[in-house]
Formats: structure tokens, C-alpha cells, sequence
């Protein structure tokens, strides 16, 4: 599903600038980030909006309008046209980059006309609580893209390919889920809120014959389209599970490729994780959610976190074949609604963990690489300037490390609170090795075992100046600064 070592970069984060550079970007910098050590690139959503040039692309509007259409005020995306988009891909998969491009199959927003028809309210908090009898409603569920005019596809959405929305033009004030006449919310979702098959929007009816149709025959055009390497599905707690089985293994089909996917299933309910890797027959990894959870906490903590505990309840403990480990994203940035932070000491701690040890298949979020400045409303209602630094120095050390050092066997030395390491013994190929310590405390000192006896060790993050060297059994006692991580290999 990936090439060993291999990392992926999120390309965007929610407030990249909406200028329609961002596909033009990739294709100047593919080559340099593939040189660095990056194997592929999450993209963003590429199609049209219901915010159109400004639309990060979750308010989906119309699957088919990459940038090429006079949709929402706008005939480009947020990010570029069509042909910049296509053309960004050729351009990292010539630089040996694999393209994943982000898919929102869960609701539409933006419809073009409302219709009226029956619908029972429910409750928002449980989903298995009516608030009433079925009764009319009118919602804006009537999507017939005018201005793509029927190009790619013919089929224009109806109220009877969604089974619910969350809004009510005939009583505005309702706050309440809206069942619609003849649907059922799905069982093999998310148990949240009852019952967590709606989330925003319209909600599409993954039992409608139609749509699923719709969503196969779009995929093949997405793939004949663009070329692209593999999917990252976004909110699949909201969607049954058995259907990304059916659409990916089509798609597998169609394409003749081994399409790598990853889902989104943003919980640190680690059953429910294994549940859906369970059902969907191990075929898509998971971002680590509880990971990332734990990295949130060890910032805020600083000592009182015990790194001993850094992988409890998490994916990449649990499964590790499956985990997609990262230390933040576009949800989890501040002032988004699931706004998590990691701090900005913690992190180089956290990409180390990622990037420099043996399981998971690591994601660097873009915003933490290039760095990231913009102003927007809290949840609060002010309004607030936020600057994420860059700590793209650091990570291009770890890539480098990653690419030639981290081979062979694994040793751990998580043995204390606030002070844990690793080394990586090296291999034929890649000899020498590396060792990692990090600390959340004072400074750190421990003993550990490389795969090189007599061997003079440098560290790469220049946090510590003098050399290490190890025995003639290959132990050496290594060191790092206080809240810092050093990284160790074999001097050349």
C-alpha cells in the first residue's frame, strides 16, 4: 500500500491562502519535496464548494466541477482551475510522488433549488429520540448544476437521495434532525449523539440505488480524470462502512492499481477504530486520532505527562499496519471546531516520534512544515490573530535521517517519565543506525544499544555539540537538552 519509509505531506490547511496558487505551488516544489524524502501528497478537495473561490472543499457542492465551470460565483476553487490541478499531479507523480486526493461522500450543500416533502424531527443529541410526528417540511435539497449543463453527468439530485438535513424553511427555529419520509438513519455508524449517520447538510442515502451508482460512475471519471494514486476519505464515522469496501474495491478494479486509502474516522474511541478496520477488511488505514490526543495533552503537561504512555490507546500501538500517524491537521488547528493543539515545543518531539520509528505510515501537516499566519473568530466570538511557526529545519533533518538511518531493529528504552529513547540497529543496506532520545523534563541522559560497536555518533538536530561514542558491545550513553529531542547517527 506504500513504499517502505514512505511519508505523506498534507498540502493545505483550512486558511490557505484562497488566491488559486495552491495547485500551481505543488507543481514548482514537487521535485524539492520528493528530494527531501516525502513519497506523497494529501491534497485537498479539488471540485466545487458551496463557498466557491473560498470554500476549503468539505462544503461539497458539485463532485464534478474540478475549476472548470461558472459555479457559485466562481469558475475556479480555492485552489486553481482544472487544468492546474491535472497538471500539478503529472508534475509530482513525474517527480516520484504519489498524488491522494481528499473525498467528501457523506452530504452536499448549495442546492440550486428547495423542495417540500415529509420528514419527522429528530433530536440533534440522540438520533433515536423523534421530537414529534412526521410533518412537512421544505429544504433546500434540489441540485441541478446549471453550470456544468449536464456535462459528465445527467443525474440532478432530489430530496429522495438524501435521508436527512437539518433545517426547516417552513419553521426556521426547529432545532432538530430531519428524518425524511422512508429512511432510516444507517446502524454501522458512529454510535455518537445515538446514532452518528448525519452530520451536516443534506445527507446522502447510501441505500438509494441511484446514488450509489452515482458515486461509482464519479469515481471512474475521477480516476480516468486526474490519474490519482489513492483517496483520503474524509468523515467515515457518518457513512456505513460496507460502502467504501464496494466503491474502493470497484475502483481497485477499474483502475488495475492497488489504490492506497485512508479514512477519517476522528475519534480516540480506539475500539471503535479497530471496529471499522474490522469491517472494512483491513483495506483502509486510519489517521491516529488517539496519537495525536496524546500529544495535545504532553504539550499542555510539559513533565507532568509521562512520555512512558505516549502510544497508549492508540491505533498505531494497536494495529499498526493501519495507523496513519500525524501530530496535528486542518480540524485540529486553532480556531477550528475541533481545535487541539499540539504546542509548539512539543512538536518536534512528536514528528520525531512519527517520522523516526518503525510503525505507522507518518503524515506531516503543512501548516507545522511551511508555517502558517491568519486571523479568524474563536468560538467565543472575538476575533484572533494566530501564527503557527514553522518547524520546517527540523522535520527536513528527520526526512534525512528517515531515508538512509531508520532500518533494521527496533529497541526501546521507554523507561522513565519524562525521559524516553530508541535506536534503530541499521541493516546491509542501511548501516549504521540512529538513536533517539527525548525529553519533556530536564535534560536527558540514557544508556542504549546501536547497531555499531566502536562507532562515533553526531547528532543531526545540532542540539548537543559533542560526539558520542559506543563500546565495543555498541552501547553509548546519549543525551538531549531539557524539553528538547536530539537525533544520533553514525558520523561519516
Amino acid at each position: 500500500m506504500r513504499e517502505y519509509n514512505g511519508v505523506m505531506l498534507q498540502f493545505f490547511h483550512w486558511y490557505t491562502q484562497a488566491d488559486g496558487k495552491l495547485w500551481e505551488k505543488l507543481k514548482k516544489e514537487a521535485q524539492l519535496m520528493a528530494d527531501k524524502g516525502i513519497t506523497s501528497v494529501w491534497l485537498p478537495p479539488a471540485y466545487k464548494g458551496v463557498g466557491g473561490s473560498k470554500d476549503v472543499g468539505y462544503g461539497v457542492y458539485d463532485l464534478f466541477d474540478l475549476g472548470e465551470f461558472d459555479q457559485k460565483g466562481t469558475v475556479r476553487t480555492k485552489y486553481g482551475t482544472r487544468k492546474e490541478y491535472i497538471d500539478a499531479i503529472n508534475a509530482a507523480q513525474q517527480s516520484g510522488l504519489q498524488v491522494y486526493a481528499d473525498v467528501v461522500f457523506n452530504h452536499k450543500l448549495g442546492a440550486d433549488y428547495p423542495e417540500e416533502f415529509k420528514a419527522t424531527p429528530f433530536d440533534p443529541n440522540n438520533r433515536n429520540n423523534p421530537l414529534g410526528e412526521m410533518q412537512t417540511i421544505k429544504a433546500w435539497t434540489h441540485f441541478t448544476f446549471p453550470g456544468r449543463k449536464n456535462k459528465y453527468s445527467e443525474l440532478h439530485w432530489h430530496w429522495w437521495h438524501f435521508n436527512a438535513t437539518d433545517y426547516n424553511a417552513l419553521d426556521e427555529d426547529v432545532n432538530a434532525v430531519f428524518l425524511f419520509d422512508g429512511k432510516i438513519f444507517n446502524d454501522n455508524v458512529d454510535k455518537e449523539k445515538g446514532n452518528f449517520d448525519y452530520l451536516m447538510g443534506c445527507n446522502l442515502d447510501m441505500n438509494n440505488p441511484d446514488v450509489i451508482a452515482e458515486l461509482l460512475h464519479w469515481g471512474k471519471w475521477y480516476l480516468e480524470t486526474t490519474g490519482v494514486d489513492g483517496f483520503r476519505f474524509d468523515a467515515v464515522k457518518h457513512v456505513k462502512s460496507g460502502f467504501f469496501i464496494e466503491w474502493l474495491n470497484e475502483m481497485r478494479n477499474y483502475s488495475d492499481k492497488n489504490l492506497f486509502c485512508v479514512g477519517e474516522y476522528w475519534s480516540d474511541d480506539i475500539e471503535a477504530l479497530k471496529k471499522f478496520v474490522s469491517e472494512t477488511k483491513e483495506s483502509i488505514m486510519l489517521f491516529d486520532a488517539g496519537l495525536h490526543y496524546n500529544f495535545a495533552r504532553a504539550g499542555k503537561e510539559g513533565r507532568g505527562f509521562d512520555l512512558q504512555h505516549i502510544f497508549d490507546n492508540t491505533l498505531v500501538q494497536e494495529v499498526p499496519s493501519m495507523a496513519v500517524t500525524l501530530v496535528s491537521n486542518h480540524d485540529t488547528q486553532p480556531l477550528q471546531a475541533l481545535e487541539s493543539v499540539v504546542e509548539a515545543w512539543f512538536k518536534p518531539l512528536a514528528y520525531a516520534i512519527i517520522l523516526l520509528r518503525r510503525d505507522g505510515y507518518p503524515c506531516i501537516f503543512g501548516a507545522d512544515y511551511y508555517g502558517a499566519g491568519y486571523r479568524d473568530v474563536g468560538k467565543d466570538g472575538n476575533e484572533y490573530d494566530i501564527e503557527m511557526p514553522s518547524h520546517q529545519w527540523i522535520i527536513d533533518r528527520f526526512l534525512e535521517v528517515r531515508m538512509h538511518y531508520a532500518f533494521g531493529e527496533q529497541l526501546d528504552y521507554f523507561d522513565h517519565p519524562d525521559c524516553i529513547g530508541w535506536t534503530r540497529t541499521g541493516d546491509e543496506e542501511y548501516p549504521g543506525g540512529m538513536a533517539v532520545l527525548l525529553s519533556n523534563g530536564d535534560e536527558g541522559l540514557k544508556s542504549m544499544k546501536t547497531g555499531s560497536p566502536d562507532a562515533a555518533y553526531v547528532d543531526v538536530t545540532a542540539h548537543v555539540d559533542e560526539m558520542v561514542n559506543t563500546n565495543k558491545e555498541g552501547w553509548a550513553e546519549f543525551k538531549c537538552k531539557p524539553g528538547s529531542v536530539s537525533v544520533w547517527v553514525q558520523k561519516k
